[in-house]
């Protein structure tokens, strides 16, 4: 495994879960949907502990979680055009189209954080000795949170998008009501959504 490419995952992997929990935070001033509200809550305090989790796992690892690279800088770039497109569609005083960016800005993100914690699960198993147990434990504890947050974000975008076009929506999603982790999952659940309405 290429130490400067791991070590690049490791910081960026850092910096978007903290700008994660900024992303919520102006999400959730956008939200209309109660239920949509204690999720992303609940996200936000999930995202909390894996920002601690990996500042962990710097710790043990060594590495600097301040260090600064071209990569991370973008991922601090992304985090912020997400806050500031919620925070524009906010100001529209729009309330339905913002509670969708903000559901849009979550799957964005959500993306992000999913392939990230993917790869570390994978260099997590080339690894060795205490850095590889680190890295694993790390991964076991949050790759199920993050399966659903993408999943189970992507329902409530897609549902949100389709009440807002006057159509039928199942709200709660099916993924979540069915509480989905894994693309198959989110894939069968979509496909039982009409049996839902």
């Amino acid at each position: 495994m290429e130490p400067k490419h791991y070590k690049e995952l490791m910081l960026q992997a850092l910096e978007h879960e903290r700008g994660g929990l900024k992303v919520y935070q102006t999400a959730l001033e956008c939200v209309q949907n109660e239920e949509l509200q204690h999720e992303w809550e609940k996200y936000l305090r999930e995202t909390e502990q894996h920002v601690a989790i990996l500042e962990e796992v710097f710790e043990l690892l060594q590495l600097d979680p301040e260090e600064q690279t071209p990569g991370r800088a973008i991922v601090t770039d992304l985090g912020r055009a997400l806050v500031k497109a919620m925070q524009d569609a906010l100001s529209t005083g729009d309330a339905v189209a913002a509670e969708i960016v903000a559901c849009e800005c979550v799957v964005l993100a959500e993306t992000k954080d999913h392939l990230d914690w993917h790869l570390i699960g994978e260099a997590a198993k080339k690894l060795t000795g205490e850095p590889g147990r680190a890295l694993r434990e790390a991964w076991q504890r949050v790759e199920e949170q993050e399966d659903e947050h993408l999943y189970h974000s992507k329902g409530w975008c897609r549902e949100l998008w389709i009440q807002s076009l006057g159509l039928r929506a199942v709200l709660p999603p099916p993924e979540e009501r069915k509480h989905v982790k894994s693309a198959i999952g989110a894939a069968r659940a979509e496909q039982q959504r009409a049996r839902m309405r």
